[in-house]
């Protein structure tokens, strides 16, 4: 583990995802559009520049950025990490959610500039990072994984699965955030469904958690839908466009997912409903599908004020 690191993006994911391997004493340089968001990762020894073509030299570059489009910027942009050219030794490791398509398009793009390529999306949000239960799915050559294995297990040290070449991996990570988005739904459904009937939020979800169908994500929720406490750690456009990928996936594939569909046209009309109470709902957490079942069950929610261990204190 002795390479030049650089790291591009700095947000709730990749702050604290850089922030491991700056802790752990790697040599990283950090670039983020708003520099004064990384640049506190100075305190734990990162090297935080003030333009991407400043990690042209780098050795393996970590990219945690919001689209297909921005990723591109990045790469191959006039004033783009490749601006000033590449080494033949680089690897470059994308750990955003983007498409299967754009994927291809940028590993094919860099293998003609003798560049490397691994998709790695990963599965938690910043706490879960801080709190070291981070997963990562990754695939691309085998050989390039196993170079940068060691840094992904710095920075999700519970486990990093390789699944094969090429961009499998984002056909995990698709399916993995489809899945989000069905279980949160229903799990607004049925909790709602309990107070109606007369069972207080905490008692159903405390119930729920210690069953063989509670997991590490109801418990995490569990706070949230009882003290609806919003903050964000995934909004419901990112939900929505991870939810249109899984569609768009399952009509290439040709396999049908009924399921997934009813529950992207639910979060759809939870979108439009927030959105007209204010704009700024987007941004809040998708949890807040939680108002909107209760809304169409004719039930105004308030919080319970019973804090309840989201399973992720064991924070850094």
């Amino acid at each position: 583990m002795s390479h030049k690191i650089g790291w591009v993006g700095a947000g709730r994911m990749g702050y604290p995802m850089a922030s491991r391997l700056a802790k752990d004493g790697q040599d990283v340089s950090v670039w983020n559009r708003t520099k004064s968001k990384a640049d506190p990762l100075s305190e734990y020894g990162a090297n935080v520049v003030s333009a991407l073509d400043e990690l042209h030299d780098v050795d393996v570059l970590f990219t945690m950025v919001s689209t297909g489009k921005d990723l591109k910027q990045v790469y191959f942009g006039d004033d783009g990490v490749l601006s000033k050219g590449s080494n033949k030794s680089q690897i470059f490791v994308d750990c955003s959610s983007i498409s299967s398509v754009d994927s291809n398009e940028i590993r094919e793009r860099l293998n003609e500039k003798g560049v490397s390529y691994i998709s790695c999306p990963v599965s938690g949000n910043g706490k879960a990072v801080k709190a070291g239960v981070l997963s990562i799915v990754a695939s691309g050559p085998e050989d390039i994984f196993n170079t940068v294995k060691p840094y992904l297990e710095t920075i999700a040290p519970r486990g990093v699965a390789y699944v094969g070449d090429g961009d499998l991996a984002r056909f995990c990570k698709i399916a993995h955030n489809v899945m989000l988005g069905v279980v949160i739904q229903n799990l607004a459904e049925i909790t709602i469904l309990a107070q109606k009937a007369g069972v207080p939020r905490h008692a159903f979800l405390n119930f729920m958690n210690n069953s063989v169908m509670g997991s590490i994500f109801t418990q995490y929720k569990s706070n949230a839908f009882t003290n609806l406490d919003w903050t964000t750690t995934f909004t419901t456009p990112l939900l929505l466009k991870d939810l249109d990928l899984g569609l768009q996936s399952a009509k290439e594939l040709g396999v049908p997912m009924p399921v997934t569909a009813a529950t992207r046209q639910v979060v759809q009309q939870h979108a439009g409903r927030v959105e007209k109470i204010s704009k700024d709902n987007l941004e809040k957490d998708f949890g807040m599908l939680l108002e909107s079942v209760a809304d169409g069950a004719g039930i105004s929610l308030v919080p319970e004020n019973v804090p309840i261990p989201t399973g992720l204190e064991t924070e850094e």
